[in-house]
Order: C-alpha cells, then sequence, then structure tokens
C-alpha cells in the first residue's frame, strides 16, 4: 500500500548544461511541490502505513532547509559558486545539478536515510520510500524511484556531500540536517 505526503518551497537555482538558454544562464526560481510516498506491505496498529503526523518532524525539517535557498551544483564556476555564498544567507551546495530531476533523487536519499533510522513504535512493518515527485512547474516533474537513487550512473548522491549554509543550519531546530551531512547513505543492502 501507498501513502502520500505533499510539502512545499520556493527556491532559486541555475541548471548548468540545460538546453534551454535561460535555464542555464540565469537564476530563476519555482514554486516546487515535493511527493513523498511511502510504502509497506502491512499496516500498523492503528491500522495505517505510517502516521502522516510523524511525517511533520525531520521530513519537513529537510524540505524546509530548501525553503527561499539558492541551490547550486558544487562543481559550478567558482566565482559564481562564492557569489551564492556571499549575497545570499541561505544556500544549499549539492553534489549534483540542482535540476528537478537530482533535486529528486537528494530528497529520496534524504527522507530514505531518515525513514530507516525512524524508530517504529506502533507496529510499522517495512516501511519505506518508494519514490519521490518534484513538482518544478505546475506541468512538469521529475520522479525518483529507489533504482534512481542510488543509481552512479546518474551522479553520487549522498548526505555528505550536500553543504547547508550557517542560516539553513540555524533554522533548523531538530538537527536533522547535522546528523544527515554525517551520515552515510547507502543502498539498502549496506
Amino acid at each position: 500500500m501507498l501513502i502520500r505526503k505533499l510539502f512545499s518551497f520556493e527556491g532559486a537555482h541555475v541548471v548548468r548544461h540545460a538546453s534551454s538558454h535561460r535555464c542555464a544562464w540565469s537564476i530563476h526560481g519555482h514554486s516546487y511541490r515535493v511527493e513523498i510516498i511511502l510504502e509497506a506491505d502491512a499496516l500498523d496498529h492503528g491500522q495505517m502505513v505510517y502516521d502522516f503526523g510523524l511525517l511533520k518532524g525531520e521530513v519537513r525539517e529537510i524540505v524546509d532547509a530548501f525553503d527561499h535557498t539558492l541551490v547550486f551544483w558544487n562543481c559550478d564556476d567558482p566565482a559564481y559558486m562564492e557569489m551564492c555564498r556571499s549575497h545570499s544567507q541561505r544556500w544549499i551546495a549539492l553534489p549534483v545539478s540542482p535540476s528537478a530531476e537530482q533535486l529528486s533523487r537528494v530528497f529520496f536519499v534524504l527522507v530514505d536515510v531518515v525513514m530507516r533510522a525512524m524508530p517504529m513504535r506502533n507496529g510499522e512493518a517495512d516501511v519505506r520510500v518508494q519514490s519521490v515527485i518534484v513538482h518544478e512547474t505546475a506541468t512538469g516533474y521529475a520522479q525518483c524511484f529507489r533504482r534512481d537513487a542510488y543509481n552512479p550512473r546518474m551522479g553520487l548522491v549522498s548526505p555528505a556531500l550536500i553543504g547547508f549554509s550557517d542560516a539553513v543550519r540555524r533554522e533548523a531546530t531538530t538537527g536533522i540536517l547535522d546528523e544527515l551531512t554525517s551520515a552515510v547513505a547507502c543502498a539498502p543492502a549496506c
């Protein structure tokens, strides 16, 4: 069975090497929507896959960390990255380009790490991230499944390789960002 929780955030990026000149060379923003889809083969004691209320803590904080940020690829031009860091209090440096496709992979890996560490106290069985959908516009989205999230041919996504600005870290109340950036993401077989 599947359940879905919808989150949203406002963010800006440049997608280098995109076919569209505007996307590749102009900082621009989107009103993103992020769908986290969880699955399980059994229900908990409350007859639920997973209590939606439990997603309001650390999972919400992960998405909220991206709100009003300038997200950039840590392989971008050094002068551009320095400009992002010096002219924006809220920025995130990713090990991959901040396209909708890669953002869906980033969110999948981050939420997957959190869900695997989450204590299951109400009889939840085998709850796992099934997919993550990142809507960049009202008509366009990217959907990431487990095989995509951990596919080295799409670039390495690891929480330890994500840089959060001091302002983003300060506003994170649960401490999850510090925990994530010290975590090593691996495929479930690890």
